[in-house]
């Protein structure tokens, strides 16, 4: 018999594959346990997976193959409450997995209550990508888990509303989480000029690509206003060299243990990503930057962004015209790690426990209104 205090969250992934969602679902599974002393029982949909299976507050189970049947077996008996990190990717080529969201939907029909986190919705661009052939089927499958799923929660305000409108408002007050870090978080961060003159490259291959690829002239411009000395690029091994900046040196750790990135962005002056900024509430390299009190840079077309960040006042806009001085850096700085703190990882906590009823005075515990 599991233990009585116990959740189960199906994820796509758990590290140490590469895969945000996972690294989501494993930071909330230990803030949980760490609050309320809930462990998690996780189901990954990748059968390929390989890991960890059991720490101090978790336990995994693989699906055995990506079929109804599989996954069945897997989720606990009704009634009981099930937490899915939704993206159609995750568990699917193409994005569409109809394995998944029909186990669920036997499930539910037998007691079972599902809450749901939408990382993603259904694929919408480019024009000429393969998932954009599956659009409609993603669409439809999303659907079908936002009417399966008891309560709903996302990562975006115009998530929210297409949730609010595909679900016929059955979903209407959607509590919308940016993504926290995933890299730890720092309470009072150093002020700038406490700070090394050093500017941090962190993610994934493609993102790193961008910024020494596409982005280096904002990437240039941004060292030579910042009097920065070098850079350190955090992640695994890119595919070629990164054609050397003047007077800036390269330094390149690989992928480095959360612990030692997170002693890295305490320190440095400023952090560059070129990442859409309509979409910058989702990106967990963002997070990472305004939580550790680094200036964040983004290189990108001025997008609206509907979550209330603000090139300039959240972050800065590396192709503005405009000069960056250490006074307007710091200002940045300020609001935009108290943008972060408003929705940190113990926050997140409190919604996701709140959600999922795990704490009847949660309220009492963590005072925060959503």
């Amino acid at each position: 018999m599991r233990n009585s205090k116990e959740i189960t969250v199906i994820v796509p992934k758990l590290p140490p594959s590469i895969d945000g969602i996972g690294d989501y679902g494993l930071r909330l599974a230990q803030q949980l346990y760490q609050d309320l002393g809930w462990k998690t029982h996780f189901i990954v949909g990748t059968p390929e997976w390989q890991g960890e299976t059991e720490g101090e507050f978790f336990c995994v189970s693989t699906v055995a193959a990506r079929s109804q049947t599989a996954l069945l077996k897997l989720l606990p008996a009704a009634p009981a409450t099930v937490l899915l990190h939704y993206a159609g990717h995750g568990y699917a080529n193409r994005g569409c997995p109809f394995w998944l969201v029909q186990a669920l939907a036997q499930w539910c029909q037998s007691g079972g209550r599902l809450i749901t986190l939408f990382h993603e919705l259904y694929a919408t661009s480019p024009l000429l990508s393969s998932a954009l052939l599956t659009s409609p089927f993603q669409k439809r499958l999303a659907t079908q888990v936002m009417e399966l799923s008891d309560r709903v929660l996302t990562n975006q305000k115009q998530y929210a509303e297409k949730i609010d409108q595909l679900s016929h408002h059955k979903h209407s007050a959607i509590p919308t989480l940016p993504v926290f870090s995933n890299v730890g978080e720092i309470e009072q961060p150093l002020p700038l000029n406490q700070r090394s003159r050093r500017l941090i490259v962190f993610g994934g291959g493609g993102l790193r690509t961008a910024a020494y690829g596409r982005s280096r002239s904002a990437l240039i411009k941004a060292c030579t206003e910042l009097d920065i000395e070098e850079i350190i690029d955090i992640g695994s091994p890119l595919k070629f060299q990164p054609e050397p900046i003047p007077d800036v040196a390269l330094k390149t750790l690989g992928v480095q243990p959360l612990t030692e990135i997170s002693r890295y962005m305490s320190s440095a002056i400023a952090g560059f990503l070129d990442y859409p900024t309509a979409y910058l509430g989702k990106s967990t390299i963002f997070a990472a930057y305004c939580s550790h009190g680094m200036i964040p840079i983004v290189s990108s077309k001025k997008t609206p962004n509907l979550d209330g960040l603000k090139s300039n006042q959240h972050y800065w806009l590396a192709d503005s015209k405009q000069i960056l001085d250490i006074e307007q850096a710091q200002a940045i700085v300020h609001t935009a790690h108290a943008w972060y703190h408003a929705h940190n990882l113990r926050t997140q906590s409190a919604i996701f426990a709140a959600s999922l009823g795990l704490e009847k005075n949660t309220s009492e515990i963590f005072p925060y209104k959503h």
